[in-house]
């Protein structure tokens, strides 16, 4: 079949499409469905499809495509910012996890240079399997999230000097004694030619800077100016396969190029665009990248060497368990947190394979025993959905702040007006009402947020917004207007839905994330909504304006109009949220219209530009 591309494409998407909602419904998560479609396609499986290896090397450009995607992500001020975690957690992790491994494996009998590798090698964690869980969960923002991102940006850019110390560890083979590889390793150090990697990587760095800066910037708006969508994403794809290139070139990860490629552009005026566009491109190629995985499992030594297997997949990931445990602990997370954390980062990742791999051909050790660790790395990676899914059912509901053995709050009044969600974001508007003789009943589920508000006189009653009992209990059905400020877009659109599904008659005031969940929420006929950043966004340009010379009226007056024209643009944009063509056109459009409406009543400035660039308004 490996013969027939398209055919194997069709079975690839045909198998994808078959079992990942299947696995999703069932609460399983898809990246579970994936090494399911890849087991069930490939070689141990139907044999539809089995070129694993060219599979692989194909479904690795989406590690890269998603490396990129994270470097746009982090604005190197964010990457400053979390310095403690990187250098706490992530250099920590690393060192740590790949001592005690190498120490287990070398008393396991395996010699000090293959021991070290391999250690290296299992302490890297799958960034495809734990950011796209972080994302699904929606706790990018959390302490998981970001000691997660931490963590794993460590380990990706500790690839290079990883790769780089393979052959001094692996220069005379693996029955080499220490002192003629210390002998090998103290030549190579002389040898200038070994000098130029690091100035390598120094130059590369530099350029890619200036680059960034005066070519690829001017080269993005340009082709935005153009309008030719298509073409906009031709070049987001070129810029992540150039950047990647670039490093391949000399001898580097590729993915560390497109990660460097991505943070040099992420304080870029086009970033939501270039996301936009390749994140479609990134999961069809992560979703090939597990499917490869799934294929590689070779279950012929999971029956030659069942015991010797499941004591290498338990050991390494009972280590790395520990370690981001204790470390976690150390930084004073959650007890769900940092059970959370050390689950998502316990299996091995895709650079385990690109470390061995290379290990192999410098022949760190034997080809039997890359076999048995390659199966190893896939069938950890294969059971990070398992525990997770064990971790949310057994695990979770003990330890979450949301359901603490505190019971329900018996409601002994109801008002017309009920507020879920007591947050900074409830207070304000609760004191706003408050402040008019409005009476509410106010719901929570943080104990600790209770417990403090109450010190001052506000009772706030604990439950769970979104059960059906307690909003009964709370007189919902007969009440005006129920506002609901809780955080988490899925919490608000859960909230919602269940109310507008069991109180269809009562209106709904809603907090909203950006302008796509603002649309979902009027999909369910919530008209009354607010974006969380929006009028404070709003507000600090009307003082930027006067800080630049505008009259305080007059910049007021400004922002009044502009978020006039915004609000009619996100209703006028409901019509045609689901054909990107459509609504880009319309943003387009609306932009070019806000411009000339307000430029008769802007300052003289013939220097100032008009904003004419792409938006996604994330707002």
């Amino acid at each position: 079949m490996e013969n027939n591309l398209l055919l194997a494409i069709f079975v690839l998407l045909a198998a994808s499409v078959a079992l990942v909602p299947l696995f999703k419904a069932l609460g399983l998560g898809t990246v579970l469905g994936y090494l399911a479609a890849g087991v069930l396609i490939g070689p141990y499986g139907l044999r539809l499809v089995s070129d694993t290896e060219t599979l692989r090397h194909a479904s690795e450009f989406g590690i890269v495509m998603m490396l990129f995607l994270i470097g746009l992500e982090l604005q190197p001020s964010e990457i400053w910012r979390m310095r403690h975690k990187v250098l706490g957690l992530g250099v920590t992790q690393l060192v740590l996890t790949a001592v005690l491994l190498a120490v287990i494996i070398h008393f396991a009998g395996i010699h000090w240079n293959a021991a070290i590798v391999i250690g290296l090698a299992l302490a890297m964690s799958s960034t495809a399997i734990a950011m796209q869980t972080v994302e699904q969960r929606d706790i990018t923002k959390t302490d998981t999230g970001r000691a997660s991102l931490a963590i794993l940006l460590v380990q990706d850019v500790a690839v290079i000097p990883i790769l780089a110390a393979i052959p001094i560890l692996a220069t005379s083979g693996i029955n080499a004694s220490v002192g003629v590889d210390l002998t090998d390793a103290v030549d190579a150090l002389d040898n200038p030619i070994d000098w130029l990697t690091p100035l390598t990587l120094i130059g590369v760095f530099i350029a890619a800077i200036i680059a960034g800066r005066f070519l690829v910037r001017p080269l993005l708006g340009y082709v935005a100016r153009t309008g030719v969508r298509e073409a906009f994403t031709a070049l987001g794809l070129a810029l992540v396969i150039g950047a990647a290139l670039l490093t391949q070139y000399v001898g580097l990860s590729p993915a560390l190029g497109a990660f460097i490629g991505g943070v040099l552009l992420a304080d870029s005026e086009y970033r939501h665009e270039l996301e936009s566009n390749l994140e479609p491109f990134k999961g069809l190629l992560l979703g090939l990248f597990f499917i490869s995985v799934g294929m590689s499992i070779a279950f012929s030594i999971m029956f030659t060497e069942p015991l010797r297997l499941l004591a290498l997949v338990a050991g390494f990931v009972g280590v790395k368990f520990m370690v981001l445990f204790g470390l976690a602990t150390v930084f004073r997370m959650h007890l769900a947190d940092r059970l959370l954390l050390a689950i998502l980062l316990s299996q091995a990742g895709e650079f385990a394979f690109v470390i061995l791999q290379f290990a192999q051909t410098s022949n760190a050790f034997e080809g039997v025993e890359y076999d048995l660790l390659s199966v190893a790395i896939a069938t950890s990676m294969a059971l990070t959905p398992l525990l997770l899914l064990a971790f949310d059912r057994l695990v979770a509901p003990q330890l979450d702040a949301r359901h603490d053995k505190r019971q329900t709050d018996d409601i002994d009044e109801q008002q017309k007006i009920v507020v879920l969600g007591y947050g900074r974001f409830g207070q304000i508007v609760t004191r706003l009402l408050r402040a008019q003789g409005f009476e509410m009943t106010l719901i929570d589920d943080d104990p600790a947020q209770i417990d403090l508000v109450r010190k001052f006189g506000v009772k706030v009653f604990y439950g769970d917004a979104s059960r059906l009992d307690l909003l009964h209990a709370a007189g919902v059905k007969d009440a005006e207007l129920v506002v609901i400020t809780v955080g988490g877009r899925d919490r608000i659109l859960t909230i919602a839905r269940n109310i507008r599904r069991n109180f269809p008659d009562v209106t709904i005031a809603a907090r909203a994330i950006d302008r796509g969940h603002a649309h979902e929420l009027m999909e369910l006929g919530v008209e009354v909504f607010e974006r969380e950043t929006f009028l404070s966004a709003i507000s600090l340009g009307a003082k930027v304006l006067a800080q630049l010379g505008y009259e305080p009226d007059k910049a007021l007056e400004l922002a009044k109009t502009f978020e006039a024209h915004d609000n009619k643009l996100l209703h006028d944009s409901f019509a045609v949220r689901n054909d990107q063509d459509a609504y880009v056109g319309l943003v387009r459009q609306s932009m070019g219209l806000l411009n000339a409406a307000m430029a008769a009543d802007t300052l003289p400035d013939p220097q100032r530009p008009v904003d004419k660039s792409p938006t996604t308004d994330s707002d």
